[in-house]
């Protein structure tokens, strides 16, 4: 039986560091133990455009890339203290192939990323920025005070002034 402790890699990132930069390939999953991840992009003008937080106990990788082993176009960057478990896409070929619940362990994955970018394309789509704000505030609290507003106001698709009146009666 092919090992996955064996394969896996503690990792550390300090706050500001990347676990990809756009132009890379992404060559690994990750576990993210403790911390708080940022993706984002740079648009046709040269904007900075936050499009996911990624919190402790979730899976992180430049899905993409790693899927069609070509370059990604994101950044995914520590706003703090970070712990990895990491695992190459090698090795993961390796135990999809030893055996078939890595198969559907992998599958299991693949699908949860896809119900995960449908959820924010529907609440982008579908709700106000008030309501995303008032979700990210109920789901995630703790978290919400380590993202920089500017970051969030990206997030949340709007501008800064609008999620300081947003804001304004939530916190009052």
């Amino acid at each position: 039986m092919y090992s996955f402790e064996s394969n896996v890699i503690h990792k550390t990132l300090k706050k500001g560091d990347y676990f990809i930069q756009e132009g890379r390939t992404s060559k690994e999953v990750a576990f993210l133990v403790s911390g708080l991840f940022r993706s984002f992009y740079y648009s046709s003008s040269e904007e900075d455009v936050t499009y996911c937080f990624t919190f402790s106990n979730s899976f992180v990788s430049a899905y993409s890339s790693f899927l069609t082993q070509t370059k990604t176009i994101e950044n995914i960057q520590a706003l703090t203290s970070i712990e990895l478990l990491t695992i190459s896409r090698n090795e993961i070929l390796k135990l999809e192939n030893s055996s078939k619940n890595w198969l559907r362990f992998s599958k299991l994955i693949a699908e949860q990323e896809y119900i995960k970018m449908e959820k924010r394309i529907f609440i982008l789509q579908k709700e106000s920025a008030e309501k995303r704000y008032e979700d990210l505030l109920t789901n995630q609290p703790s978290y919400l005070q380590l993202i920089p507003l500017n970051y969030l106001a990206s997030y949340l698709g709007i501008t800064m002034h609008h999620l300081i009146r947003i804001r304004k009666p939530i916190s009052n």
